[in-house]
């Protein structure tokens, strides 16, 4: 994961009051399972500075901004850009080939809220579907990190944490860094 090439997070269609935990749940995702970076649209102020504060306490690296447009980011991206969407590919017919893909170049991912604008379908090298059901984009981003990074994500280590957890059968167990 590390000697690959950017992988960032767009996040479009937050609805403020209806949104606040989905879009804080999407850049959380996009850190515990590979990406490098959340860029949120809208009034997300919240969700960036708990993500900001759980990237604190737990390392990262990972950034997540705040934006008003994402046209400009997405016209102007210079790489690859898959858009996860119900109506896509299915994820495992195309991961393979966004994988090598993104050996060689940056990698935005477009997860919408509500309805996504016809330029964003038009704009994505690649359409993709985990299932072509209706569910959570954090599902889907879920799922698509994992096939995208084949799983080594889960062994990710973590820099600058002031704690960490500490797997065990049963209960809860985090430790203090020194």
């Amino acid at each position: 994961m590390q000697d690959t090439p950017e992988v960032v997070v767009l996040r479009l269609g937050h609805r403020p009051g209806r949104d606040d935990r989905m879009t804080t749940h999407v850049a959380l995702t996009a850190r515990a399972l590979g990406a490098d970076r959340a860029v949120l649209v809208g009034d997300t102020s919240q969700a960036r500075e708990t993500v900001a504060d759980i990237t604190d306490r737990f390392g990262g690296p990972f950034d997540v901004t705040v934006t008003d447009a994402y046209r400009p980011i997405l016209r102007e991206w210079e790489g690859s850009v898959v858009h996860l969407t119900m109506y896509g590919e299915p994820v495992e017919a195309v991961t393979p080939t966004i994988r090598e893909r993104h050996r060689s170049e940056p990698l935005l991912i477009v997860v919408g809220a509500g309805k996504v604008d016809f330029e964003v379908y038009d704009r994505a090298d690649w359409n993709v579907g985990v299932t072509n059901q209706p569910h959570s984009e954090v599902a889907a981003l879920a799922v698509f990190l994992d096939r995208l990074f084949d799983g080594a994500e889960l062994d990710r280590e973590w820099v600058d944490a002031d704690r960490r957890v500490i797997p065990q059968e049963t209960g809860k167990r985090v430790e203090e860094i020194d």
